[in-house]
């Protein structure tokens, strides 16, 4: 069965799915609508969260990588209404992320060389020759 996750930098080396952090568990949230992960994704973003993408994947392959990763995950069937505390724990988005993600949003830049080191290495390079 297909479902649908929320990626970070999808398509990338840096990529990251988005998981909520109960305890000391990870769960990722695995849609069965495309709507219902577009919702959550929206209301992630109102609370400054990085901007997701929506994927579609097999269940399976989640399941796989889940369990590979020591994660857990749920299925949010159509529709889903939180019905319960734990429900609502899940279902809601946090409202402060965790401070150090396993992915970077973007890949910091190189560091510019200093004029003096750059003058340093042209003068080396001169030598040689």
């Amino acid at each position: 069965m297909q479902v649908f996750v929320l990626l970070f930098n999808a398509r990338t080396e840096n990529e990251g799915i988005h998981t909520i952090r109960i305890g000391e568990q990870n769960w990722v949230l695995m849609f069965e609508e495309e709507d219902d992960a577009t919702r959550y994704a929206l209301l992630l973003e109102a609370q400054d969260f990085p901007s997701p993408t929506i994927e579609a994947m097999e269940q399976e392959e989640i399941e796989e990588f889940c369990q590979s990763a020591g994660y857990d995950c749920q299925l949010v069937p159509k529709g889903f209404v939180p019905q319960s505390d734990a429900d609502r724990l899940l279902m809601v988005p946090p409202e402060t992320n965790v401070e150090e993600t396993d992915w970077r949003p973007e890949e910091a830049p190189p560091k510019p060389i200093a004029d003096a080191e750059l003058e340093r290495i042209r003068r080396q390079l001169e030598g040689l020759l």
